[in-house]
């Protein structure tokens, strides 16, 4: 008598093993990732800041003055107004971190260079030591 219950498949052992070894698998990977993206949006905004730094800087080497505290930032972007030889500086309408935030500028900078321009970073808190500058970089 020949029984046909030999045939090939996996048992239900073996199929909770491969189971359990992709769930130990994933669970590595997700430990791997946790975290990453905060370090992404710190990289994100060091790279906005050097970016506006250097509009900030083609705008004080054509006009002569870094703009004012009143004209901010949207100086590089919209005319002021009252200056002469005032052209767009930037294509972006939006100066946001990547946590929502406004990057922060003040002229005449008090970190010991010529402006400060910063995010507040993750905790929001201004002062704190997650904020991220120009001055990081000085």
């Amino acid at each position: 008598m020949n029984n046909h219950r030999n045939r090939e498949a996996f048992t239900l052992v073996e199929l909770l093993l491969v189971v359990t070894i992709i769930g130990i698998l994933a669970g590595a990977v997700m430990v791997n990732f946790s975290g990453q993206t905060q370090k992404a949006k710190m990289v994100r905004a060091k790279s906005d800041i050097s970016n506006i730094g250097s509009a900030l800087n083609v705008y004080e080497i054509t006009i002569g003055s870094y703009p004012s505290n009143d004209q901010g930032l949207r100086a590089l972007v919209e005319d002021p107004g009252d200056v002469p030889g005032w052209k767009p500086f930037l294509q972006q309408k939006t100066f946001n971190d990547p946590w929502g935030r406004e990057y922060r500028y003040n002229y005449p900078g008090t970190k010991g260079v010529d402006y400060d321009l910063y995010s507040v970073g993750p905790d929001g808190q201004e002062g704190t030591e997650d904020d991220i500058g120009n001055w990081d970089d000085a």
